[in-house]
């Protein structure tokens, strides 16, 4: 069956078939319907790029994605039980890495969205945008300053619909408003409910002048310790699937097929040149199996797959590395050796502290009556503890200048506004202890060096890809996040914490080596992963994609994914995912005008 995401429309006769549904499985699906373009993926890159391209009533556009629309489940909606939304559940592909042998051979999650809104579904809902570096970094590495920071707040503002706090408080300097937008469609926030650790957290940047103080982290300047933006609206998840639930749900040229696996892209020969392959065919079949179908787009492909799902399919498709798809027996298309290569994502660990404080989540967690309370008040009107994830307050920082570290490395981030590690404040442990009360402190090397890769070992393109992002693979990775942790027990050694901070739960390491053991036990990745697509100038014989997003070498075939981004930013890729998927909506739509 199919059901209307919003508005019905109704067909006078029997002319054409209608569009604008959501159709459940490819079993209700009309295969012979055309479309303008295709967009592979519900992800923040999909699902803006499909309410975007669809304003456009003369384009028709279908949006395949794999899992389902992610309905009726209050996990998903409710903010603070983000972290039950991954790994081994309906949310997450789970998929799990190769053996790192940076993590002492260890296999780790590596959680990954499915359904409408992708990873935006099941991520911890920070919003960080990282610094005006970063954003340069990725208008010189492509070519294009229309990628430059200057430009793209513009995406970044356009894709954001900032709310006030839930509890109304007065959030004047928490956040700096001409950075962001009331306008857009994703749902941003400050914390809405206070934690006793939150005044402390904020003494500690007045009593310590290492670790200052910046109001806003997502102005382009991003280090210090400010408050957490958190993808949050009226006091609920915000989703890349808001994007299909407002004006876009009531138009008729926008359709979506669910539960549909994408095999391959597929040509019917040469483009009108005569020499370049198009690629304007998906091979589909369902979620649960079955015959295997072709769809075609008249204009364009667009693979918003994410940047393990994307390379997949095009390695699966004979675009790749020439030899090693000939090693699979893997007809090759396209030699295009950069694809699934370049894999970068954050890698960080957690050092818990015990606290002489009871107003943290686990009094909450551990005590069911409790538990129900908090979730009743937020199903009755979406306030209390349970509107934010217990994050409050977040610090982006660099190692100092002076620094023994920079003797023997250079420094790996894109520029002096970037920092090299990053700490989450999280006011208790998600995860249910028999006693006590802690704060969470996650670390993370945010400026790694380490770069891994996406591949295959079968030609089964429903089989897992295998996931390897060679974490902890430079040996600088392991110094910054070994430093992000003595950092931060300088930071509980300030007078704001005496009394309160007693010690540590798990992590008693002092020497650089026990502390590199601890890393490599218990680190894992972040989940933000980016630039196996990445895109590169126009006449690079490197990348995947050009400038505009294009496939290199082929035409009818576009990418619009943090598979994309040519240099992970220091910061969760959720904002960066949205806004680079905004200016895809306006390059497209300017190539078809």
């Amino acid at each position: 069956m199919f059901s209307r995401l919003a508005l019905a429309v109704t067909l006078a006769g029997a002319a054409a078939p209608a569009f604008g549904a959501t159709f459940e499985s490819l079993a209700d699906f009309d295969a012979t319907k055309a479309y303008d373009f295709i967009i592979v993926g519900a992800g923040a890159g999909g699902s803006t790029t499909a309410n975007r391209l669809s304003e456009n009533p003369d384009f028709s556009v279908l949006l395949v994605e794999a899992g389902g629309a992610n309905d009726g489940d209050i996990t998903v909606d409710v903010p603070l039980l983000c972290t039950r939304l991954t790994p081994n559940t309906l949310y997450d592909w789970n998929y799990t890495t190769t053996a790192q042998p940076g993590l002492n051979n260890r296999v780790v999650p590596f959680p990954t969205g499915i359904g409408l809104g992708g990873s935006t579904t099941v991520n911890c809902l920070v919003y960080t945008r990282g610094s005006k570096n970063d954003i340069d970094a990725w208008a010189e590495l492509s070519g294009d300053d229309g990628w430059s920071w200057d430009n793209m707040l513009q995406y970044f503002k356009k894709s954001e619909r900032y709310n006030d706090p839930r509890d109304g408080h007065d959030a004047t300097g928490q956040y700096l408003p001409e950075f962001h937008s009331r306008d857009g469609v994703i749902g941003v926030s400050v914390p809405g409910y206070p934690y006793a650790i939150d005044k402390r957290v904020m003494a500690t940047t007045e009593q310590l002048e290492e670790f200052p103080f910046r109001e806003d982290m997502n102005s382009g300047e991003q280090t210090g310790i400010g408050y957490v933006q958190a993808l949050v609206l009226d006091g609920k998840r915000s989703s890349a699937k808001d994007h299909l639930t407002g004006p876009a749900a009531s138009r008729d040229n926008l359709d979506i097929l669910l539960h549909t696996r994408v095999s391959r892209v597929t040509s019917d020969g040469s483009s009108s040149d005569g020499e370049t392959l198009s690629f304007n065919n998906i091979e589909v079949s369902s979620a649960n199996g079955g015959d295997v179908q072709t769809l075609t787009a008249s204009k364009e492909v667009i693979l918003s797959a994410g940047a393990v799902g994307t390379p997949n399919i095009l390695l699966h498709s004979g675009i790749g590395e020439a030899a090693f798809l000939e090693s699979l027996n893997i007809d090759v298309l396209v030699d295009l050796p950069s694809v699934g290569k370049n894999l970068t994502d954050h890698i960080g660990v957690s050092t818990t502290y015990i606290v002489n404080e009871t107003d943290t989540l686990d009094s909450v967690v551990r005590n069911e009556t409790l538990f129900n309370y908090w979730l009743d008040q937020w199903k009755a009107n979406q306030t209390g503890m349970f509107v934010d994830t217990s994050e409050n307050h977040a610090a982006f920082l660099r190692i100092a200048d002076n620094s023994s570290l920079w003797e023997s490395y250079e420094d790996p981030s894109s520029g002096p506004l970037t920092a090299h590690y990053e700490w989450i404040f999280q006011s208790g442990l998600s995860s249910y202890t028999e006693e006590g009360n802690y704060i969470n402190l996650p670390a993370a090397c945010v400026s790694p060096l380490s770069r891994g890769n996406v591949s295959i070992n079968t030609t089964d393109p429903f089989a897992p890809p295998l996931v390897n992002p060679n974490l902890l693979a430079e040996e600088l990775d392991m110094k910054i996040v070994r430093e992000a942790i003595r950092a931060g027990r300088r930071f509980f050694a300030a007078p704001a914490w005496d009394g309160v901070v007693l010690g540590e739960l798990n992590n008693n390491a002092e020497s650089d080596e026990d502390l590199e053991d601890y890393i490599r036990n218990n680190a894992v990745s972040f989940f933000h992963p980016v630039s196996t697509s990445s895109m590169s100038p126009v006449d690079a014989d490197y990348g995947v994609t050009n400038p505009d997003l294009t496939v290199k070498k082929v035409k009818g075939l576009r990418i619009v994914d943090a598979g994309v981004i040519p240099r992970l930013p220091a910061a969760h890729t959720s904002a960066s995912t949205y806004a680079l998927a905004e200016r895809a909506a306006d390059l497209i739509k300017a190539a078809y005008a």
